[in-house]
């Protein structure tokens, strides 16, 4: 597969990834590698990676704990006085070993020490591989709310080798799959259509619909890369999606939710509006509703749950000027942004999910 090149960065693929870092790091005279990951990286990802790395760049591995709990402001004080002690200078490059809370938490690292400095992404997630890979989105999360401190910053490269998909357990693999479905339901009825039949889908085919999924949102991207408009369509079914996965997140009689889990009850949800709002045809939100059900199960929300989700709404980082904006479908491939909705039909929207 050809590299990609969005704005002031190169995704690479597979058998293109390691001389292409190797190619960067001989040429860009780093003082110092630091490699960020947490245990499972650690365990699972660090040693391949390290046997494909030809430099003689001293190199430091810096640990974190996993999961999106820690995916806080705690953590990167930890991650930037490990830099600071191991004599990280502004000529240093770290690289980001995971998914995206590495991801997104390294490139925010990065980004604020001393300043900033360079960095490189290999996410090792389906989800971080056609989500935190393009964009240049960085941050942490405020207490049990997404995502609400960052900063756009590219990296210098992301490496994306779907060899590091066989380290994932199946929760993981479908997680990340919400967000490409997430991609057919907004810009492709045709790749929409490549998805039909989940239960069908194997390593092989993912390799292509990785691809696919990632020019998707390269392209929206590089038209809009600071969400002032066409950018906000990468946000269907992450208004509820999010708000719902942070309630599961601070609600300690709740198993937490992967993101996609959550994101995909979003989506249904957000079909389901669309179809009062925005005129998408009911039928196939049915669909959408029966599709993403078989293959993920349902999530037990009760009806006396759902006014403090909503609540949770208005930290959406989409709103403004006190409005709470949903992105919606008129049509497979064509979103709709900035829509309100009433507390009704989002109640309503609940109904139709549970029944």
């Amino acid at each position: 597969m050809d590299s990609i090149a969005t704005n002031n960065c190169k995704i690479h693929f597979n058998n293109t990834c390691y001389p292409s870092i190797n190619e960067h790091i001989n040429t860009h005279n780093f003082s110092k590698i630091f490699i960020l990951v947490d245990e499972n990286t650690h365990q699972f990802c660090l040693p391949y990676f390290l046997e494909k790395l030809e430099t003689k760049i001293a190199i430091e591995i810096i640990e974190i704990e996993s999961g999106e709990v820690n995916k806080t402001i705690d953590t990167c004080v930890g991650v930037w006085n490990s830099l600071s002690e191991l004599n990280a200078d502004r000529k240093s490059l770290l690289i980001n070993i995971g998914g995206g809370v590495i991801t997104d938490l390294g490139g925010f690292v990065a980004c604020t020490f001393k300043r900033g400095i360079a960095y490189i992404n290999v996410p090792t997630t389906l989800l971080s591989m056609v989500d935190a890979s393009v964009g240049g989105k960085t941050g942490v999360d405020l207490g049990h709310l997404k995502n609400q401190i960052g900063v756009i910053s590219n990296p210098d490269l992301v490496l994306i080798d779907t060899h590091f998909l066989n380290t994932l357990p199946q929760n993981q693999m479908r997680s990340g799959l919400a967000e490409m479905l997430k991609h057919g339901l907004i810009s492709d009825k045709n790749y929409w259509n490549k998805f039909q039949d989940l239960s069908k889908l194997s390593l092989v085919d993912l390799d292509e619909l990785i691809y696919e999924s990632v020019m998707i949102k390269k392209n929206v991207v590089e038209v809009d890369p600071f969400e002032n408009n066409l950018r906000k369509t990468l946000n269907f079914g992450h208004t509820l999606g999010h708000a719902i996965e942070s309630y599961f997140l601070s609600n300690p009689n709740k198993t937490s939710l992967l993101h996609g889990e959550a994101i995909i009850v979003g989506m249904i949800l957000a079909a389901y509006i669309s179809t009062e709002l925005a005129g998408f045809p009911k039928q196939v939100a049915h669909n959408i509703k029966t599709l993403f059900v078989d293959y993920y199960g349902k999530v037990a929300i009760d009806t006396s749950e759902y006014a403090t989700i909503i609540e949770l709404l208005k930290y959406d980082k989409k709103n403004n000027h006190g409005n709470i904006n949903f992105v919606l479908l008129e049509n497979i491939g064509k979103p709709r942004i900035d829509c309100l909705v009433d507390e009704d039909i989002i109640i309503d929207a609940f109904e139709f999910y549970a029944t």
